[in-house]
């Protein structure tokens, strides 16, 4: 594996996301691109450890899985046995809502985290195998999803690695939202969509709290990633007009504008944009 450049400075990181808003979903490193997002809020931190430990997961899920035979079942209990019983990887359900759950770095060295940042480190160990792995786009749960020879297995993250099966699904989904399970609820979830939802927890944390100065900031490492969402720019120019950042809020929403959002958002915009321009004169 060639080596990886040393983020040696905050606008390495930033360039370094900013270049996945350009790369096509399946050239995207998930893990790599995690730990980027997680050294903005740990800039003293040393990446390369980081690294090492996903290397060494890699090829510990690698001896399991030529120990038993390479079948579906033997990869699940790979990474359970990888992930869950050597390395102590556990949902925290102490303090669910701590925004370290969401830091890759930080999660690695509490061994604690949301179903996404655990998910994270599933599929990375999976995907190191060249295996088919992924998550879905679940509601409220991230879940990992693992295709081999013509089958296919949920595997829960924040469960303790344990397989999951329909009727559990069923059972997620009427205590998240009391609805009942639809198609759509297991299909597949690209890299950037993970990333975005990892940071989407932060974001969505931090506007509970009334924290919109790093709100914003979060939402803006998002634009990195994926600069053509209308929904994010639309919470960013909001989220900017409300901390009085007027020049920055009119950019997003004339780029918005610019790509074309739909009759509804493009007269919100508009209306908006004239708005911030009467009190910038």
């Amino acid at each position: 594996m060639p080596s990886l450049p040393f983020i040696a400075s905050r606008i390495d990181a930033v360039a370094r996301l900013a270049a996945l808003g350009r790369t096509g979903d399946d050239a995207i490193d998930l893990a790599e691109a995690a730990l980027s997002l997680a050294w903005l809020d740990r800039p003293d931190a040393d990446i390369d450890q980081y690294r090492a430990l996903l290397h060494g997961m890699g090829r510990a899920v690698a001896a399991h899985v030529g120990e038993s035979g390479d079948t579906l079942e033997a990869r699940c209990r790979a990474l359970r046995a990888v992930l869950f019983e050597q390395e102590g990887f556990r949902g925290d359900r102490d303090t669910y809502d701590d925004l370290a759950n969401a830091n890759l770095m930080t999660v690695i060295d509490r061994r604690r985290g949301l179903p996404v940042a655990l998910g994270i480190l599933y599929i990375d160990a999976g995907r190191r195998q060249g295996w088919q792995i992924g998550g879905i786009n679940f509601p409220g749960h991230f879940l990992v999803r693992i295709d081999h020879e013509g089958e296919r297995a949920l595997i829960d993250p924040f469960g303790d690695g344990e397989r999951i099966d329909i009727a559990d699904l069923r059972t997620l989904v009427r205590l998240g939202s009391g609805g009942e399970l639809q198609p759509q609820h297991y299909a597949p979830i690209g890299s950037r969509g993970i990333l975005l939802r990892l940071e989407n927890n932060i974001k969505q944390r931090l506007i509970g709290a009334r924290e919109l100065e790093r709100a914003v900031e979060i939402v803006e490492r998002m634009l990195l990633i994926s600069p053509g969402d209308l929904q994010l720019l639309r919470e960013a120019a909001l989220l900017h007009r409300e901390l009085g950042n007027l020049k920055t809020a009119l950019a997003h929403l004339e780029k918005l504008l610019a790509l074309g959002a739909g009759e509804r958002v493009e007269r919100e915009a508009t209306r908006l944009v004239a708005e911030l321009k009467s009190r910038m004169h």
